[in-house]
């Protein structure tokens, strides 16, 4: 798909542009948008409303042909709601129908006077990235291991945004940061979606290889014997029972000033979940390839931000492994040494990706960072508490924890991509208690995501830290199955926020 910006000054009349489809909207209350009222010179679109050939509802459609005093061959009406303060919501449903609308059109190009600045509480670098994002959406296919693909996508491929002269500016720096966005989203699916033959931890390795290459960008990938040397025990006990080698892959953008703190993110990378000796029951246990999808998102995020070229140093780092059963594998009852020094008991091996990241967390006290957020599929119980709307957000409760809590929190509402937050207290911690070690892995069934985010907590002192538990929200299941992209859309939203407020306070 091929987006640009069509400037219409003065000079311009949306009536003159010679395009496939004129894309225009209207309202419940027979309304019709400034760019809807100025190609209806004959009235033939308000003869439309009220003969009832279209409701104005959010996402109603109704296609013209040969307008008079129109040059573009047609005219896509779209319902945009009851009030010309368009909710959010409603222009969602509008872009949703539309893009549905130009896979069925024989013309190839579109033109959207579509009133971008006047949705409740948003602005027009937020309408643009939504069309984009809707539209990009759409046309995503998951099916690069089929022996014979999906049918082509039809209909329109180049799609222009008509705007002011005084928007154009801002509107192609909106269009290019949505495409980098897309792109970033779509890495994140494309990772998830692979099955876990092929997206093992070195596949994520050579991908992360792949994006400094492309981005220019500093890439270094630990084995098991540099892991064995740094003493991050815990991780490997995840490891022993494959025969996949497992990857610490640690992937910098900094494009900050030398001396800023770094922003780090952290992704669990467990590219087939089997559970471990503790095995996972067998339906559904497919989707364990989803497992991996917080190491898919920070990917995402940092393709995102170096297309971006954001001005602010960002670090992703990436603990990939499989859990697989066998005769090295973990039991439960084990007791392993974390790179902290901490030692935990194994109750469950099916616990497995607070194992690997906490090591990763005592890896990044080395960077110094400004805040940790870490990100993964972590435990089913956030799907119970959270279902499939929200990731589940955790951070301790003093000023900067608070900051980062809200900021991210922030950020998932301004890109829809929302998070929820969740408590973490010390008398969660009681139930880690172990006999043999210095704490267990698991917590038991009460307040199982807490109890999660609580062991992480523990190797979390030295830095401000949040964690992102993504397990309700990272893929779909059933007929739509597939990851979403998610939480990238949430990460680029808050790294941009930081960069601009490190510019604004001229450091």
């Amino acid at each position: 798909m091929d987006f640009s910006i069509k400037t219409i000054d003065a000079k311009t009349s949306i009536a003159a542009v010679k395009t496939a489809c004129l894309v225009v909207g209207v309202f419940e209350n027979r309304k019709l948008s400034a760019a809807a009222a100025s190609i209806d010179k004959n009235g033939a679109i308000t003869a439309v409303l009220k003969s009832g050939d279209l409701s104005g509802k959010p996402g109603a459609t109704l296609l013209l042909r040969g307008l008079p005093g129109v040059a573009a061959e047609r005219v896509l009406l779209v319902g945009l709601g009851d009030d010309e303060s368009i909710k959010d919501k409603h222009f969602t449903q509008a872009a949703q129908a539309l893009v549905r609308v130009f896979g069925t059109l024989g013309g190839n190009d579109a033109l959207l006077a579509l009133p971008l600045n006047q949705v409740k509480q948003r602005d027009l670098a937020w309408a643009i990235g939504n069309l984009v994002l809707t539209a990009r959406d759409n046309l995503y296919r998951s099916d690069s291991q089929k022996s014979k693909k999906d049918p082509a996508p039809t209909g329109v491929k180049k799609i222009a945004f008509a705007l002011s002269k005084t928007d154009s500016a801002s509107g192609k720096q909106a269009l290019s940061d949505s495409i980098a966005l897309a792109n970033g989203i779509e890495l994140t699916k494309d990772l998830g979606n692979l099955s876990a033959n092929v997206c093992t931890p070195t596949y994520l390795a050579n991908t992360a290889k792949k994006l400094a290459r492309d981005y220019k960008l500093n890439v270094e990938v630990l084995d098991r014997k540099q892991m064995q040397a740094l003493k991050m025990g815990s991780l490997l006990s995840v490891s022993n029972g494959s025969d996949e080698p497992p990857k610490f892959i640690v992937l910098k953008h900094m494009g900050g000033k030398t001396k800023d703190a770094p922003v780090v993110l952290v992704g669990k990378g467990i590219t087939f979940d089997t559970g471990g000796i503790s095995i996972k029951p067998s339906a559904a246990m497919d989707e364990m390839k989803y497992d991996m999808c917080g190491a898919a998102s920070v990917l995402g995020t940092l393709r995102t931000i170096a297309e971006m070229n954001l001005k602010l140093n960002v670090i992703g780092v990436i603990a990939a492994s499989e859990n697989m059963p066998s005769g090295s594998a973990t039991k439960p009852g084990d007791i392993v040494t974390s790179m902290s020094g901490q030692t935990i008991e194994v109750l469950n091996t099916d616990a497995e990706g607070r194992l690997v990241l906490c090591d990763a967390l005592t890896y990044v006290e080395r960077f110094k960072p400004a805040a940790v957020i870490d990100i993964a599929t972590l435990t089913g119980a956030c799907i119970v508490a959270l279902g499939h709307h929200n990731a589940g957000l955790f951070s301790r409760d003093d000023e900067a924890h608070e900051k980062l809590a809200n900021d991210l929190l922030a950020a998932g509402k301004a890109s829809g991509d929302t998070a929820w937050r969740m408590p973490i207290e010390d008398a969660y911690q009681e139930q880690l208690k172990s006999n043999f070690a210095d704490f267990a892995n698991i917590g038991g069934m009460p307040g199982g995501s807490v109890t999660a985010a609580c062991f992480l907590e523990r190797f979390t002192k030295k830095y401000t830290w949040a964690h992102l538990d993504i397990a309700g929200v990272a893929w779909r299941s059933g007929a739509t199955k597939g990851a979403t992209g998610r939480p990238v859309p949430l990460l680029t939203n808050y790294l941009i926020a930081q960069a601009k407020s490190k510019l604004v306070a001229g450091k």
